[in-house]
């Protein structure tokens, strides 16, 4: 039986305490419902994009293998905590997640869009890397309910159903995902 491509796991976790400061990597996180990872840049109302649609940067993920292929393509070392986004994950095809509902840990969050890369991670990394990453920049979700998400915490897209008991707003107060 395949793999479930809309399930798998966070193996690492990064966080940045303002714009353009280092990543820094932590074991767990807690998620906050309507701000982000608490800790975090955008939680904390800065950030580089903190003026964008605050649904639109509260949480970054990107495939830990998208960014072993950036690193291979470019011929750079880049890491995880390169690519400034917070979870890195394994086994679940994120850009299946926009527009969905799904669960990371405890936490429930939203796809918003997919999170091309930018100039200014080129920038920072004094790597090429858009032309590497415009397919394998990753998601930007919105967090709905909090909770604790750690490194080997699951996610699992949810049935708009099950979201609902969770919490998650219905009708005219649904989230609507970004098309980039």
């Amino acid at each position: 039986m395949p793999a479930d491509p809309t399930a798998g796991s966070v193996v690492e976790i990064w966080l940045a305490g303002a714009a353009a400061e280092p990543m820094r990597r932590l074991p767990s996180v807690e998620a906050v419902a309507g701000r982000g990872l608490a800790g975090d840049r955008y939680a904390l109302g800065g950030g580089t994009w903190a003026q964008y649609p605050d649904l639109e940067k509260q949480v970054t993920l990107i495939d830990r293998d998208d960014v072993a292929a950036v690193a291979r393509e470019t011929g750079a070392r880049v890491t995880p905590g390169d690519t400034r986004r917070n979870l890195v994950t394994t086994g679940v095809q994120l850009p299946d997640l926009v527009g969905r509902w799904f669960t990371v840990g405890e936490a429930l969050l939203f796809g918003m869009k997919r999170c091309p890369p930018c100039t200014h991670l080129e920038r920072l990394t004094g790597v090429r890397l858009i032309r590497a990453m415009v397919h394998r920049g990753g998601i930007n979700a919105a967090v709905f309910a909090g909770g604790t998400i750690a490194e080997g915490s699951p996610v699992r897209a949810l049935s708009e159903e099950e979201a609902v008991r969770r919490g998650a707003p219905t009708g005219a107060d649904r989230p609507v995902p970004r098309v980039v």
